[in-house]
């Protein structure tokens, strides 16, 4: 076990608190198989009724993953990063497998890892504090831990919208697509676990009672927008789309794209694309995995990173530096599965 994660069992509930503020809880290895191991437990053990899963002190649910870690060992041979995905990834997939209620408390930072964390729980709460994205194309990664489930399944072309921008979303936002199922105040929250610890049988009766009307959602107004602008899986015409449209709106989002690695927004929409059709959550775990194993050790993850990150001079130089100097090969060489040997596997 890891002091980055405080595990216990009071009553009928067991807790899981992410416990790393100073790094707003972003995960590292052992707090992935801390995870797994509590849920393990607990998947048999009768008199654990439910689950919740929230953060201590601090700003942030859950900021992402380990990116320096991540970075440092991409740049040499990435055998941990690689070993830091797999458990992440089994950690997810025994999330959203797991049989009895998980309750996510997504107060704060809610980006990256920390959306692996929520989104498989039956009960997903969010707050005013909420602050909810998938940024990864920023720093020349990509939306994993599930996004390409996820995000495939939202309504028209919201989820290629937020995988190529990493827009931010505010608790309203994520309650109007689904993200969360509940919006409480967050000088309510104490109460909220407190009830659900008393009454692990009637977790939705508490949450529908203490929910508060939530505010209205901007991103709803935009959707037409997203529809139309977004509409295409080949990110030249995504670009073109941008271009030709005259609204202030397209021009912002033209240039938040300017920004992103055009390599791992192509790597976005291949996955949702895929990731739409994918049997299973398994499925959708073993293809992040092999496309994440390659993607850590290329060039634009470790330029990014360097860039977002470690000198914060963000003016990361992709290479490619365009959309269309990412080949149709080269995605399909990111794709590739791995060898059995080496595939991700969940369990």
């Amino acid at each position: 076990m890891t002091d980055d994660l405080t595990v216990l069992v009071e009553g009928p509930i067991g807790r899981i608190r992410l416990n790393r503020p100073k790094a707003l809880h972003a995960l590292t290895h052992p707090m992935c198989d801390g995870v797994i191991e509590a849920l393990e437990r607990w998947r048999t053990d009768p008199t654990v009724e439910a689950v919740i899963i929230d953060h201590a002190e601090g700003r942030g649910f859950c900021a992402g993953g380990d990116i320096r870690m991540l970075a440092g060992s991409g740049a040499g041979d990435g055998v941990a990063a690689r070993a830091f995905f797999h458990a992440e990834y089994r950690m997810n997939h025994r999330l959203f497998t797991y049989p009895k209620p998980l309750v996510a408390f997504m107060d704060g930072v809610t980006m990256g890892g920390g959306v692996g964390l929520a989104l498989p729980c039956r009960y997903r709460v969010v707050t005013e504090n909420t602050k909810f994205a998938m940024p990864e194309t920023g720093i020349g990664l990509f939306p994993d831990v599930g996004a390409g489930w996820y995000l495939s399944r939202l309504p028209g072309r919201m989820g290629r919208y937020l995988a190529l921008t990493g827009d931010r979303l505010d608790g309203a936002e994520c309650l109007a697509l689904g993200f969360a199922t509940h919006y409480v105040d967050a000088d309510t929250l104490d109460e909220a676990k407190r009830r659900v610890a008393g009454t692990p049988q009637a977790i939705a009766a508490v949450l529908d009672e203490l929910a508060a009307p939530a505010l209205d959602a901007a991103i709803v107004a935009r959707t037409e927008a997203i529809d139309r602008l977004f509409a295409s899986d080949e990110l030249e015409e995504v670009f073109a789309a941008l271009e030709a449209d005259d609204s202030e709106w397209a021009a912002q989002q033209l240039a938040i794209l300017r920004t992103k690695s055009p390599q791992t927004m192509k790597v976005s929409l291949k996955l949702l694309l895929d990731g739409a059709a994918m049997p299973t959550f398994e499925d959708e775990m073993r293809q992040e995995y092999a496309v994440g194993s390659r993607v850590v050790q290329r060039h634009d993850f470790i330029e990014g990173v360097r860039a977002v990150i470690v000198d914060k001079d963000n003016a990361p130089r992709w290479d490619p530096a365009t959309p269309e100097g990412v080949t149709g090969h080269l995605i399909d060489q990111i794709f590739a599965p791995l060898d059995e040997a080496d595939a991700w596997t969940p369990h």
